[in-house]
């Protein structure tokens, strides 16, 4: 999926709120933040999804984990997360998030996730470290439940950090644990769901530090592409 930008953004949703049912057809139908809202007003939710592979029309979506962030303060009162009853075999990606067979036959129905991550990002920016996993895997979902997709606005913290390195003639890694290095965040256990929203939410607030809380909307959505 292309990434959206500006007024493309909200004839999109627009169309696609035209068909789109449950609580997807409500957070269509809130209006996203101005561009103009300045970075240290901006209500976000952080998101990191776990999944198979990286194709959603193959693999399959594992787990979610979310959290707002507001303005510059993370609202961990607002942190969910959630393991998937996907019907899969983890197989192989296993190596990388940990998940168990078993802990997805006791997860919940994906229904539930996606509601749940949809109804969190109504009239808030999405906010993610590579976040086309996160825009495409949500979308095909969306498509799949409630009939419609969800065209997102994003901020992507991955191309915040390749801004950040080469406005500093710097070198090392834009990946997320690496990313936080550069700013002395702490290390945490990689690949779970909600820890990884955190660490992007982190990675962000880091960010802004050097990018600025009085920067628009408008810029941070054209550095994410």
């Amino acid at each position: 999926m292309i990434r959206l930008f500006g007024d493309r953004i909200d004839q999109r949703r627009r169309r696609e709120a035209e068909r789109a049912g449950g609580v997807l057809a409500d957070c269509l139908a809130t209006p996203l933040p101005d561009r103009a809202t300045p970075a240290g007003q901006l209500p976000i939710l952080a998101v990191d999804f776990e999944t198979t592979g990286l194709d959603p029309a193959q693999d399959k979506l594992l787990s979610i984990g979310f959290v707002a962030v507001n303005g510059t303060e993370i609202d961990l009162g607002t942190a969910a997360s959630f393991v998937i009853n996907a019907h899969a075999e983890v197989g192989q990606s296993a190596t990388v998030h940990g998940l168990t067979d078993d802990q997805l036959a006791a997860g919940c129905p994906l229904e539930e996730a996606v509601a749940a991550t949809v109804t969190a990002l109504s009239g808030r920016i999405m906010l993610a470290h590579f976040a086309d996993v996160e825009e495409n895997f949500l979308d095909a979902a969306c498509r799949s439940l409630f009939g419609a997709g969800l065209p997102l606005a994003s901020i992507d913290t991955m191309m915040l950090q390749q801004k950040i390195r080469e406005d500093n003639n710097e070198r090392g890694s834009i990946r997320l644990w690496g990313a936080r290095e550069r700013w002395g965040l702490p290390v945490y256990k990689a690949h779970e769901a909600l820890t990884d929203a955190l660490a992007c939410a982190e990675l962000y607030l880091a960010q802004l530090t050097e990018l600025g809380e009085d920067t628009p909307l408008k810029k941070l959505l054209g550095w994410s592409h």
